[in-house]
Parts: structure tokens; C-alpha cells; sequence
């Protein structure tokens, strides 16, 4: 039996995309993402600020037809309101992004906190859920490095 699994990796070229809607959540998940792509020794990555979560499959589409990333990791917060908006944000950015994956052959890593209130969304940024920025950094890595053993 051949066991794949991910292995660490020390180069990489990674696409951040954030949404600035939701800026106090969204900038937290974007310095803990950050931080431990350092700690992790990759330094060779950009930012790209979205106006909203729903702009985010565009510009990740966009940066997977350059062919210039390896990963690309989707960082938002969607907080439910008092209308169904809520859930039509949160399907069309997650099927945006899975679409983007699949269609593209990179991964897109789905950093996009969806909570029903603001205090879930910080206890997901270092609070009793961990920090999902961090998270996604460590899954945009063990993607890369699958990809690449499969390749």
C-alpha cells in the first residue's frame, strides 16, 4: 500500500484574497494567515483586497488563469443578519471558490468564516475554535505539497 500525505514544504507562491467587508474579523484572519506563512518559511505571497465576500471567486478565477500561484487562500467573514442574504452570500462564495478549484486545478483554500453572530467569528480567531487564518495557511500548504507529489 502507498500512503500519500502531505509533506512539509519550504517554497511556495501564494494568493491571498480578503474581503474587506467585515474589516475588524477579516483583518484578523489575514495577520494570523500571514504569520504563520512566515513561521512556515514562505515569504513569496500577495494580498488581494475584495470589496466583499462575494467578489471573492472572481479575483481568485482571475489569479488561477495566471498560473503564477500555487494556492490560493480566500480569507471573509460572513455574520448573519436579519435577512436571508446571508445564506445567498454564503452559497456563492463557497461554490465560487469550489469552482475555481476544480475548474482551475489549484487549490483554494476556504478561509471564509460563516456565523450566525460576531462573537462566534472571533472564537474563531484565536479563541476556543482556533484561528482559521492560521488554518488556512497550514491546508493551502499541505495542498501545495499533495498536488506536487501527484503531479
Amino acid at each position: 500500500m502507498n500512503i500519500i500525505k502531505a509533506e512539509t514544504i519550504n517554497q511556495a507562491k501564494i494568493a491571498i484574497v480578503v474581503s474587506e467587508f467585515n474589516q475588524e474579523i477579516t483583518g484578523a484572519l489575514l495577520d494570523g494567515a500571514v504569520k504563520k506563512l512566515q513561521e512556515m518559511g514562505i515569504n513569496d505571497f500577495s494580498v488581494i483586497k475584495v470589496p466583499g465576500a462575494v467578489e471573492i471567486p472572481f479575483i481568485a478565477q482571475a489569479l488561477a488563469k495566471t498560473a503564477r500561484y500555487d494556492a490560493i487562500i480566500a480569507l471573509g467573514a460572513v455574520v448573519r443578519g436579519e435577512t436571508s442574504h446571508y445564506d445567498y452570500v454564503c452559497d456563492q462564495v463557497s461554490q465560487g471558490c469550489q469552482r475555481v478549484m476544480l475548474d482551475h486545478g489549484i487549490p483554494v483554500i476556504f478561509g471564509v468564516l460563516t456565523t450566525e453572530n460576531e462573537q462566534q467569528a472571533w472564537d474563531r480567531l484565536g479563541g476556543k475554535h482556533g484561528h482559521k487564518g492560521r488554518e488556512a495557511s497550514e491546508v493551502a500548504l499541505a495542498m501545495i505539497s499533495l498536488v506536487r507529489q501527484l503531479s
